[in-house]
C-alpha cells in the first residue's frame, strides 16, 4: 500500500471531500493538520509550492488538492498509485 499524506485544516470542506474519497477506497493516510502550526504550514508550502489545503502526496509524489485528486480518480489514475 502506498504512503499517502494529506495536509489539512479542520474547517476545510475540500479536505473532508478528499479524505472521504480516500476513505471510500480503503486508504489509510497520514493526516497532517496545519491549523495554527506555522512549521507544518511552511513544510507543506515548501513541498507543494501551494498555500491552500488540502495538499496530497502519494508515495512522495505531489498529487495536488481535492479537485486534482478527484480528476485523477475520474481518469483512472488514482487506483494504480494506491
Amino acid at each position: 500500500m502506498a504512503n499517502v499524506e494529506i495536509y489539512t485544516k479542520v474547517t476545510c470542506p475540500f479536505c473532508h471531500r478528499a479524505k472521504a474519497l480516500l476513505g471510500s477506497k480503503g486508504v489509510v493516510f497520514n493526516e497532517i493538520a496545519i491549523d495554527g502550526d506555522n512549521v507544518k504550514r511552511e513544510e507543506m508550502i515548501a513541498r507543494s509550492g501551494r498555500t491552500t489545503v488540502p495538499q496530497i502526496f502519494i508515495s512522495g509524489q505531489h498529487i495536488g488538492g481535492c479537485d486534482d485528486l478527484h480528476a485523477l480518480d475520474a481518469r483512472g489514475g488514482l487506483d494504480p498509485l494506491l
